[in-house]
């Protein structure tokens, strides 16, 4: 029951990027009364528009992990959602490529990879790959056929549209002050011109970088259910000319990253990156400095990258829940069971494949709610 004399919203979403967005659309569509609330004055201002836009096969992590299940689910729906709605998209394939002394490396990824599910994987020699991509130096690579990229923004629009047809509202420049577990669901501060309160049956957290400082603000939230967030800037550097590419080329995955590879836009300009670069704060600017190191890397599986043909981009930031030197950290979604604040889910460090796991985290989650009979 609501505390008397408050206003009241059935669900509420914190954050209004690419996975906010997947869950209020899913939310809604099972006849929802759904609020997204969103700090900033657009959809998808932070992660979701920072990021290489490639929808990922489903390779890189563990098989029992929630990154890898919907990662795979995922794909197959994105694809699918795509097709049916025009969104922009482009099945342009990716080779992974083995430096020199990396083959038996890049064989135990594949052996990974079909564990996951991700069964169209070829093995490519060093003279097929060159066939594929010519300016491509490499020992083998794996050529994985359902590796894509698409218009992260008219995806997002695409959610927000299917959630306001089916009757959800996305408030711009309002933002979590505090809240508290009341009862059976979650009272809210919210500050959007002036500061209101308002008694919400189901909160789900989608903030992203902010998703932790916003399940912090919530007292009935146990605080050691809480994951430390850690920061991993990405910086891109743009090819100033023509791109010699038709794939996606990627190195194999380095700590905390997938290396700095090379993404194609649906316009053909190709971008590298993103590094991995720890930070404390949210800096978007690009590391000219890092340069250098930039040029090394890509000279491994492109030698004849020219000197100069590569400037900043962009930078994004990543919600990692490791730090340097340990091991990568799954994704986290809570429900009252984990943290004990009845109405309340959290998802943390959704980080890459986020984007490619929208629909099936927004799945999830919808299922967490009906289950919850919240």
């Amino acid at each position: 029951m609501s505390p008397d004399g408050l206003e009241t919203a059935d669900v509420v979403v914190v954050g209004a990027g690419v996975v906010g967005l997947a869950v209020a659309r899913a939310l809604a569509i099972t006849g929802r009364e759904v609020l997204v609330i969103e700090a900033e004055p657009v959809i998808g201002s932070g992660t979701s528009s920072r990021n290489s836009e490639v929808i990922h096969a489903g390779i890189y992590h563990p098989r029992e992990s929630l990154k890898t299940k919907f990662c795979v689910a995922g794909r197959k729906a994105l694809y699918r959602y795509c097709e049916e709605r025009g969104i922009p998209h482009r099945r342009l394939g990716k080779l992974i490529v083995a430096a020199p002394g990396e083959a038996g490396a890049l064989r135990q990824l594949g052996a990974r990879a079909m564990e996951n599910g991700v069964d169209d994987l070829i093995w490519l020699d060093a003279l097929q790959a060159r066939e594929l991509e010519p300016e491509v130096i490499c020992e083998a690579a794996l050529l994985s056929p359902s590796t894509g990229i698409v218009d992260v923004h008219a995806l997002m629009l695409s959610y927000q549209g299917d959630l306001e047809r089916h009757g959800g509202v996305v408030a711009f420049n309002a933002r979590v002050v505090r809240g508290r577990a009341a009862g059976d669901g979650v009272l809210l501060d919210i500050e959007a011109g002036g500061t209101f309160s308002l008694f919400c049956r189901t909160v789900v957290n989608c903030a992203g970088l902010g998703a932790q400082k916003v399940a912090g603000s919530i007292a009935g939230m146990r605080g050691d259910a809480i994951p430390t967030l850690y920061l991993a800037k990405g910086n891109y550097f743009r090819l100033v000319r023509k791109a010699p590419f038709r794939h996606l080329v990627y190195p194999l995955p380095a700590h905390g990253g997938a290396g700095v590879h090379v993404t194609l836009d649906l316009a053909g300009q190709a971008r590298f990156g993103p590094d991995v670069e720890w930070t404390d704060r949210l800096d978007y600017r690009v590391d000219e400095t890092r340069l250098q190191a930039f040029e090394a890397a890509i000279r491994e599986y492109w030698p004849s990258l020219p000197d100069g043909a590569i400037v900043p981009d962009y930078a994004g930031i990543r919600p990692k829940l490791h730090a340097t030197g340990s091991t990568a950290a799954d994704f986290v979604i809570q429900d009252a069971g984990d943290h004990g604040a009845p109405g309340l889910i959290n998802l943390f460090g959704i980080e890459s494949p986020g984007m490619t796991s929208s629909l099936a985290i927004a799945d999830h989650v919808a299922k967490l709610v009906s289950e919850g009979r919240r």
